[in-house]
C-alpha cells in the first residue's frame, strides 16, 4: 500500500487544515485545500499561509500537479489561484459545483458574466474518477450532505475528507447550507467509514474541543468507534434527527459571505471595478 508524504499546514484563524501530499518516491504533489488570509474588518487580504505552503514546496523542490478542494469552503478564502501563478498545477472541484454555483449565484445576484458550469476550475470531479500525483494514483469520492460538490480524494492509505467528518470527539459536519441534506451526509460517511479500517483521515478542521490539543489525523476503525455523532450503530433516522436539532443552533460561519462568493470561482477575487477596487457584496436577509 502507498504511503504518500503528507505534510500539514494549520490556519488558527479558521481553524483550517492545508496539506501537501507527495508522493512516495518522487517530486510530484498536491495542495489540499489551502487559505488565503482575509481580515473581514478591514477588508485586506495577505498571504501568510500561503506563503508557508510556497516556502515547503521549494525548500522540498517539489512539482504541483493539483491544487485541490474538497469543497466550496464557507469558514475560508481559498487561496488556489494565487499558489497556481506561482507554483503551477490544475485546480480542482467536485462536479457538485455547478450546483453550488447556481445556488449563490442568484443569493449574490451575480450577472450572466458568471459562469455557472464549473468552468473557472480546471477539472471537476466525478465520483470515483482516478488522478494520480506523479506515479501515485488516486480517486475521488463524492460525498455530498455538507454541500452538493464535496469530495474525498483517496491516495494510497490515506484520504483527506474535507468537512464530511470532523475529529471523534467533534462529530460531523454541518447539513444546513443551501444544497446541504443530513440524509445525504450520513449515507456519504457511510461510504468513507467502508473505507479499509486503517485507512488515516484527514481533518479539513478543528476546534480542540473541551480544551484538547487541536489533532488532523484519525483513522477509520477510530471514526467507526467513538464519534460521538455517527459511530456503528447509529441509525439513519437517529443521526438525521440529531444533525437538524444541532444545526438549528448553530450561527453562520464568520466567513461565510465573502468565503462563499470567492470559492465558487475558484478562488478569484471580485474584478476591479469603475475606480480600480475590488468588491465583495452582502446579501441582506439571504442566508
Amino acid at each position: 500500500m502507498t504511503t504518500p508524504r503528507i505534510s500539514s499546514f494549520f490556519d488558527a484563524q479558521t481553524n483550517t487544515f492545508s496539506y501537501v501530499v507527495a508522493e512516495e518516491e518522487g517530486r510530484s504533489c498536491a495542495i489540499i485545500d489551502s487559505v488565503l488570509d482575509f481580515d473581514y474588518a478591514s477588508g485586506r487580504v495577505s498571504y501568510q499561509a500561503a506563503q508557508a505552503i510556497i516556502d515547503h514546496v521549494e525548500r522540498e523542490k517539489l512539482d504541483v500537479e493539483w491544487l485541490l478542494e474538497t469543497h466550496v469552503h464557507a469558514d475560508h478564502l481559498s487561496a488556489a489561484p494565487y499558489l497556481q501563478e506561482r507554483l503551477g498545477g490544475k485546480i480542482g472541484i467536485g462536479a457538485g459545483i455547478v450546483e453550488v454555483q447556481e445556488t449563490f449565484g442568484k443569493i449574490f445576484n451575480e450577472n450572466t458574466r458568471f459562469q455557472r458550469d464549473g468552468s473557472q476550475f480546471d477539472r471537476l470531479f466525478n465520483d470515483g474518477d482516478a488522478l494520480s500525483i506523479g506515479a501515485m494514483s488516486g480517486y475521488a469520492l463524492h460525498t455530498p450532505g455538507h454541500t452538493p460538490a464535496c469530495m474525498t480524494y483517496i491516495f494510497g492509505d490515506a484520504a483527506f475528507i474535507g468537512d464530511t467528518l470532523f475529529m471523534p470527539d467533534a462529530g460531523t459536519a454541518r447539513a444546513d447550507f443551501p444544497g446541504g441534506d443530513a440524509r445525504i451526509l450520513f449515507r456519504s460517511i457511510r461510504k468513507v467509514l467502508a473505507l479499509p479500517l486503517w485507512t488515516r483521515l484527514f481533518m479539513c478542521h478543528d476546534y480542540g474541543p473541551n480544551g484538547r490539543d487541536i489533532r488532523n489525523e484519525t483513522t477509520v476503525a477510530e471514526q467507526r468507534m467513538h464519534n460521538v455523532h455517527v459511530c456503528d450503530g447509529v441509525t439513519e433516522d437517529e443521526f438525521v434527527a440529531l444533525r437538524q436539532s444541532r444545526d438549528a443552533t448553530l450561527a453562520m460561519p464568520r466567513l461565510i459571505i465573502p468565503s462563499l462568493q470567492v470559492n465558487m470561482k475558484a478562488g478569484a477575487l471580485p474584478e476591479p471595478e469603475e475606480d480600480g477596487r475590488r468588491y465583495l457584496k452582502v446579501p441582506l436577509n439571504g442566508l
